[in-house]
């Protein structure tokens, strides 16, 4: 990954939206480097997705720090509950937690759905949950 690829990444982290010509437009590049770019940060898994982020006005957010069983591989834990609906985000840390789950929702309702999902999978010990008020 070079210079290039790192700000076609900024444009898109930005802006999801923003088309091939768009992007070539700002970096000097053409439609088709552009898209092979992408292509290729997306093939190498550095683009893992792109998705739809709902603002929290218009929806419901929720950071879940997790504590798993030390008997059970966190990465298996993690992989059980990215699979579960309305989970947008994994990420395994260190310290009093082991894993802290983004959740998004249409509404509180269905944030508080997934995260009794979350509860209920196998290794999963303890949640602390905060309810996102805003964002930027």
């Amino acid at each position: 990954m070079d210079d290039v690829d790192r700000r076609i990444l900024k444009i898109l982290k930005d802006d999801g939206r923003a088309g091939y010509i768009t992007i070539g437009r700002q970096i000097g590049l053409s439609e088709g480097a552009v898209r092979k770019r992408i292509k290729v940060l997306s093939d190498a898994g550095v683009i893992r997705k792109f998705t739809v982020k709902i603002g929290v006005a218009e929806g419901a957010e929720a950071i879940a720090l997790l504590s798993v069983n030390p008997a059970l591989p966190t990465q298996e834990v993690s992989k059980r509950i990215q699979g579960i609906p309305n989970v947008e985000t994994i990420y395994e840390v260190t310290g009093e937690y082991d894993i802290v789950a983004v959740i998004g929702g249409m509404n509180v309702v269905e944030v508080n759905e997934c995260l009794e999902k979350i509860r209920r999978v196998e290794g999963i010990m303890k949640t602390n949950t905060m309810i996102v008020l805003r964002s930027w």
